[in-house]
């Protein structure tokens, strides 16, 4: 069975930066800000358009992504991206770098 998106979610359009261009946001996305090709129903303008990220058309919906809710998909994909930001050094302590699922 396929994973759906679970609708007005968006959490994987805003938690995660996104380094390359994506129209209207030339420099790409800083993690937590919501990309400016959402429409207001939180679904992507340029959905299998050519200028999407591959990023973006690579990420694959799914249940320990999404979780059961929005702050649950929120909470897993900002601790995706604190663990991947090459500016933490490996290895470092991410706990004082963690954030909470009921901030969201």
């Amino acid at each position: 069975m396929t994973f759906q998106c679970r609708p007005l979610c968006a959490a994987c359009c805003t938690a995660p930066s996104i380094s390359s261009p994506i129209p209207g946001m030339p420099k790409g996305k800083p993690a937590g800000v919501p990309c400016i090709q959402l429409d207001p129903q939180l679904g992507c303008k340029i959905f299998g358009q050519p200028e999407r990220p591959a990023v973006c058309a690579g990420l694959q919906p799914s249940l320990e992504m999404c979780g059961e809710n929005t702050p649950q998909a929120m909470f897993y994909l900002t601790q995706l991206e604190i663990a991947t930001d090459p500016r933490i050094p490996s290895g470092g302590d991410l706990q004082t770098k963690s954030i909470s699922a009921t901030q969201f």
